[in-house]
This record gives C-alpha cells, structure tokens and sequence, in this order.
C-alpha cells in the first residue's frame, strides 16, 4: 500500500504562484517504479489530468492549459513530487490531487490517490 499526501494549497490571487508537493511513503515502495503526477477537479467539473513524470523526470507531461505555467519536479531521495504552478488563473481553482501509476506510459489509471488539496485562483 502506497500513502500520498499533498500540501501546499491556499488561496491567491490571479496571477500569483503556488508550489504544491506530495510525499509519498509505503512499506515496499520504490519512486523507479512510479509514474506520479497530478489530477485536479473543479466543482462540476470530472478530474482532468495536470502533469506527470517518471522517476528519471526527462520526459514529463502537461495538459495543454497548463503547459508553460506549471512545472513538476520529483525527489526521489525523499519520495516527493513538486507542482510549481506560476500566473495563475481563475480557472485553474480546482482540488488537486496527488497520484501514483505504477509502471510507465500514458497516465491515465493511477493505482493510488492523495486525499487533495484545494487551489483557489481569485480574479
């Protein structure tokens, strides 16, 4: 069983930055066998994928509404992946979550959630 736990949201105004992270622990878990990343969902809305990455972070991916704004980043030393999210939007309020897939490739079916963390753009 792997626990993912996120911090770091709050409430900003439009154009400001924000740095979420999640910690991720577990008996038996190794960060080189995760794909992590992340999810939000606005109210009404169904999650929609943010950003992911492997352990070795070469290749990360990005929803189009958030590429060249967010960048994630990941600690392996310490389990950890980083969304620092710059020129925020009303549009990116949601609550985001934090998740992990085991193995690689498209992240789509993450195999453990973090409980969320809630993101508030004011205009």
């Amino acid at each position: 069983q792997v626990q993912l736990v996120e911090s770091g949201g709050g409430l900003v105004q439009t154009g400001a930055s924000l740095r979420l992270s999640c910690a991720a622990s577990g008996r038996n878990f190794s960060p080189y066998a995760y794909e992590m990343g992340w999810f939000r969902q606005a109210p009404g809305k169904e999650r929609e994928f943010v950003a992911s990455t492997s352990a070795s972070t070469r290749y990360p991916h990005y929803a189009d509404s958030v590429q060249g704004r967010f960048t994630i980043s990941r600690d392996n030393a310490k389990n950890t992946v980083t969304l620092q999210m710059n020129s925020l939007k009303p549009e990116d309020t949601a609550v985001y979550y934090c998740a992990a897939q085991l193995g690689v490739g498209r992240f789509n079916s993450p195999n453990y959630w973090g409980q969320g963390t809630q993101v508030t753009v004011s205009s």
